[in-house]
């Protein structure tokens, strides 16, 4: 017997507050990042057209580039909260994964590799710096907006990752957001100081080639920092299961029921950010009676979402452990039925496949 899910007002309204509380941190960096990246992709296009720094125009398409990534990272948000559909069941949550995993891709593309091949042309055709002091400026001005927004998105990180480092916080993370948000600003603060050296050296040296190589440095950067995020996207994307601590609460919120014996086996997997899929066989209480069992479930239910509120969708099936089962509490037997029993079409609703009693087989 598989009890179906109930859903409880209280314990939907407070995971309904915790994933509000925990989206909300990712959408305020996101919305920093985009006003950010959109000031400073002006800049530096008007940057670009008085100096024609390569490394200047690179680092114009790369904040076009992450200001597309934000827009793609607020829509991925608001697509996961639609409601569950008959033809998606468990909701729509896994939207935030797959626009982040676009969203990589753009940084690959659209950033990282645009920044080789112009560096790469700059290279061939190397040419002078122009009004350097324009460059110099509009890049001062881009380091201190990518700084706030980079603060911006380091302090709502630090408000959900505890004592882990950042880097453990980008590789444990289930809102894809914040991550995301984190490499990009590092990746383009990086970026600016490698633009800033490449033409200060190509100032310094009258050689145009070295504005040639802070585009590459900075196509490289792209491309390492994009496909980080593709991998951590893609193991959100296929699922990842729940932290340990969260499964160590649900099994306790289970065992902690008087009528249960024990957990047979436990999963739990994110179909978003904020929302766990809770599957488990459980072993209560031999004695208990069919709706003694419905109610012990009710209060297992009850016990996993007060302990681990993401935990929405739960789905608990009675069942005897394998060392009670044999000799014991559970007579063990075969169902079978031979194909020559006259009840056989009326009990399986088909017929032998083989007659082997048909003159054919005997010619």
């Amino acid at each position: 017997m598989a009890k179906q899910p109930r859903h409880q007002k209280p314990d939907d309204d407070e995971a309904d507050a915790l994933e509000t509380a925990a989206h909300g941190h990712g959408t305020r960096a996101v919305i920093a990042a985009l006003l950010a990246n959109l000031s400073i992709a002006v800049a530096k296009f008007v940057g670009f057209a008085v100096t024609g720094s390569s490394s200047m125009l690179a680092e114009g398409v790369h904040s076009v580039a992450d200001s597309g990534n934000q827009c793609l990272l607020l829509l991925g948000g608001k697509r996961a909260k639609k409601a569950a559909t008959e033809e998606h069941p468990f909701g729509y949550g896994r939207e935030r994964y797959f626009w982040s995993f676009v969203v990589a891709l753009v940084l690959f593309s659209l950033g990282g590799l645009f920044a080789i091949y112009e560096g790469l042309h700059k290279l061939e055709h190397p040419e002078p710096i122009d009004s350097p002091q324009w460059a110099f400026g509009i890049l001062g001005f881009a380091i201190l907006a990518e700084g706030l927004s980079f603060r911006t998105a380091a302090k709502e990180a630090g408000k959900l990752k505890g004592e882990a480092s950042y880097w453990q916080y980008i590789r444990r993370a289930k809102a894809p957001e914040l991550p995301v948000v984190l490499l990009e600003d590092f990746g383009a603060l990086i970026g600016l100081v490698v633009a800033m050296a490449g033409i200060g050296a190509s100032v310094i040296t009258d050689d145009g080639r070295w504005d040639g190589y802070g585009s590459v440095g900075i196509g490289i950067l792209l491309v390492i920092i994009a496909m980080v995020l593709v991998v951590e996207m893609k193991s959100l994307l296929i699922g990842e299961g729940a932290s340990r601590k969260d499964v160590e609460a649900i099994r306790a919120a289970i065992e902690i029921e008087p009528d249960v014996i024990r957990v047979i086996h436990l999963r739990a997997e994110h179909l978003g950010p904020e929302e766990l899929l809770v599957g488990t066989k459980v072993e209560f209480v031999h004695e208990l009676t069919v709706p003694e069992v419905a109610s012990a479930i009710d209060r297992v239910e009850r016990s996993i979402r007060a302990g681990v509120p993401s935990a929405r969708l739960i789905f608990i099936e009675p069942d005897v452990h394998d060392d009670h089962r044999i000799g014991r509490f559970v007579e063990e037997h075969t169902g079978y039925i031979a194909p020559d029993d006259p009840r056989y079409a009326d009990i399986t609703g088909s017929v032998p496949v083989v007659d082997v009693d048909d003159d054919i087989w005997t010619e």
